[in-house]
């Protein structure tokens, strides 16, 4: 039972589109930085537990690329959140129309059917201890579920981590 639930978390969240958008500064040598730090005042905008896991999920990311935690970063990580609802996609229309001679008329009228999605967008930004200058940010934008299971959350911000550190630290061109 407990591995058709995993199964089907990692299915939904496998479904769910995570869009991703990245910048940096292209004068920045990314050799130079190997250890890291979250901002001390940092306010995510998730709950404490949302926060854990997407911090635990970073962790584990930064340690499969060669990073590590220090009490004397190189650089710092400021991570920042919001949640939306999207207008409902669907509408239902209603319609009125007449004519007398050459005279016409209509109304017509878009009924919204159902409620809009719950969208959350995650800022990561990595900050430059030294020169106190942001030289990376991803912002990355995808489905929120407030009820989900404490699992489906955490693959969830586990499969956002994942897709934002795809491609990080970027190739030289």
């Amino acid at each position: 039972m407990r591995l058709f639930l995993i199964a089907a978390v990692l299915l939904l969240v496998s479904c769910a589109p995570i869009r991703v958008n990245y910048d940096y500064d292209r004068t920045t040598n990314f050799e130079n930085y190997r250890t890291y730090q979250y901002f001390a005042d940092m306010n995510t905008g998730l709950s404490e537990l949302d926060t854990s896991r997407l911090l635990d999920a970073l962790d584990a990311k930064m340690t499969e690329k060669g990073y590590s935690i220090s009490k004397t970063p190189d650089f710092f990580i400021d991570i920042k959140s919001k949640s939306y609802q999207e207008g409902p996609k669907s509408t239902v229309g209603i319609g009125m129309g007449g004519t007398s001679g050459n005279v016409g008329g209509g109304v017509s009228v878009g009924i919204p059917v159902g409620q809009g999605n719950i969208s959350r967008e995650i800022t990561i930004d990595f900050v430059d201890h030294n020169k106190k200058q942001l030289f990376w940010q991803s912002v990355s934008e995808s489905s929120f579920n407030p009820n989900a299971s404490p699992e489906e959350r955490s693959a969830m911000l586990k499969a956002i981590v994942d897709k934002v550190l795809y491609q990080y630290p970027p190739e030289d061109k």
